[in-house]
C-alpha cells in the first residue's frame, strides 16, 4: 500500500448522491446505468458494475457515497460520470451508503471527508 499526503487526499471531491433513475444497460450481465443527484444543476450519469449485486429496485432512491472528480469514462459506448464507491466483501461489492438514522438530514452533494 502506498500513503498520500493529505493535500491527495483533499483532492478527491467525495459526495453523497441521491439515485433517481436507475435502469440496466442493454447487452450487459452487470452493468446499472443511474442518474444520480449530487447537489449540481443536473443529476450525474454514472455507469456501475453492481447488477450482480443490486436491483433497480434497490438502488432508486438511496443515498450512496460518490466519487465525483474522477475522469469521464465510457463503458459500453455509455459516459460515466463519477463512480460508486463500496468495499469489497468477499467479491461482493457493497455500497457505502448513508446510515438510515441520519438518511433524511443528509442532503445530495454532501461533501465526506
Amino acid at each position: 500500500m502506498t500513503n498520500i499526503s493529505y493535500e491527495d487526499f483533499n483532492a478527491l471531491d467525495i459526495r453523497v448522491g441521491t439515485v433517481l433513475e436507475v435502469e440496466e444497460v442493454p447487452k450487459s450481465r452487470n452493468l446499472l446505468k443511474m442518474q444520480v443527484d449530487i447537489g449540481e444543476e443536473k443529476p450525474r450519469q454514472i455507469v456501475s458494475g453492481i447488477k450482480n449485486w443490486y436491483s433497480v429496485k434497490d438502488l432508486k432512491g438511496s443515498k450512496i457515497i460518490v466519487l465525483v472528480n474522477l475522469k469521464p469514462r465510457k463503458i459500453m459506448g455509455i459516459e460515466s460520470k463519477g463512480m460508486l464507491l463500496a468495499a469489497d466483501v468477499d467479491d461482493t461489492a457493497v455500497l457505502l451508503k448513508i446510515d438510515e438514522k441520519f438518511v433524511e438530514k443528509v442532503k445530495s452533494g454532501s461533501k465526506v471527508g
